[in-house]
């Protein structure tokens, strides 16, 4: 049986994030740089040289032109997140399956509006959180519900942070309120939100309050923030984010049986192998000068970096739509809702004086 024609992404904007991916698509077998977009063709000349894009890319001075590209089938958005609404919408309608940077959108509204489309349309969404799809968080996950290892869960504690320098916090669009409204708390929050629901199967908490004293700056934007959330079966997590720590990227959870731990979640500390730490029937030794056994490191290779595994298995299922067998799969948009919606709840409750927030989906 002969293999299918690669996936053709389009690109829309110049974005610094959008060069990682742009290295992941062509590193992934089954896709290829299709065409860019930007608000000038001389920009998006420039971007498509400086990041060596295949010579058969076409190169567009406009996102529509992107998006009316017959040969396109499916497109990545960069774009600030105050533009998702409008141009993840527009893709969907044009029929151009959508792979959406994070934060996906400004609140869970607006990505209603954005998934209703993709449905209405057959297409496929998924966020672009890049972790998710490396072989570790499959190896993490097996020791995290084996119940006689691990246990139940009890606790969880997540922090994304790093340290934004004068430029950043001036300039970068994550600060501006017309851009990035949500701050670190879109950009750096999600993704240990993320984490805490990927411990929990998804299970969304009962209540999210926020900690108080977050950091904002001259504008309103959030550089730092927490929470606490609370799930009806006694389980609790927090998390940290913000843009003026040095740079911290872990998840660590208690079981009744185990404890689990990784300090590089976000981005592994290196491209081709990852490490997790994990310990189970933990005691105290002798006068409690030590504690048996120690954690034990578990080390997981790839082949691919975990953009270019992301890229995969979105061309993945964008190619089993287009062969007529498959229709869109239901796993991200409901993981993506469910992690904006407890970024609301987040806001909500530092809106409201760190008052508790209920979830319902």
């Amino acid at each position: 049986m002969a293999e299918s024609s690669p996936i053709r992404l389009g690109i829309l904007g110049c974005a610094n994030i959008a060069r990682k991916v742009s290295r992941a698509i062509t590193l992934a077998p089954n896709a290829i740089i299709c065409a860019i977009g930007s608000r000038s063709i001389e920009k998006a000349t420039a971007y498509a040289k400086e990041n060596n894009y295949p010579s058969t890319t076409k190169i567009y001075g406009s996102y529509e032109a992107v998006l009316d590209d017959p040969e396109v089938d499916a497109v990545y958005v960069p774009l600030p997140t105050s533009l998702h609404l409008k141009w993840a919408v527009l893709a969907a309608q044009k029929k151009k399956h959508v792979l959406l940077e994070k934060p996906v959108a400004l609140n869970v509204k607006e990505l209603d509006m954005i998934l209703e489309e993709c449905e209405l349309n057959g297409v496929q969404y998924m966020d672009a959180t890049m972790w998710m799809h490396h072989p570790r968080t499959v190896k993490m996950k097996e020791f995290l519900a084996d119940s006689q290892r691990f246990g139940q869960l009890k606790s969880v504690h997540s922090t994304f942070a790093y340290l934004g320098d004068t430029e950043f916090l001036k300039n970068d669009i994550r600060v501006k309120p017309d851009l990035d409204a949500l701050g670190a708390l879109g950009d750096a929050g999600w993704y240990s939100i993320r984490a805490i629901l990927w411990t929990t199967d998804y299970e969304l908490p009962r209540t999210v309050t926020a900690l108080r004293d977050p950091e904002f700056n001259e504008a309103g934007v959030i550089l730092s923030c927490g929470a606490s959330l609370s799930w009806e079966d006694g389980k609790v997590a927090t998390f940290y984010c913000s843009f003026l720590t040095n740079l911290a990227m872990d998840i660590i959870a208690s079981g009744s049986k185990g404890h689990f731990r990784v300090h590089d979640f976000v981005i592994p500390f290196q491209e081709n192998v990852a490490p997790f730490y994990t310990v189970e029937g933990s005691r105290f030794g002798e006068l409690s000068t030590s504690i048996h056994p120690e954690p034990t490191e578990q080390k997981v290779g790839t082949d691919l970096p975990q953009e270019a595994l992301m890229v995969k298995e979105f061309s993945n299922l964008v190619a089993s739509i287009k062969g007529g067998g498959s229709k869109p799969e239901k796993k991200w948009p409901t993981i993506s809702r469910k992690t904006q919606l407890v970024v609301d709840a987040v806001k909500a409750s530092i809106d409201k004086g760190f008052q508790p927030v209920e979830v319902a989906y």
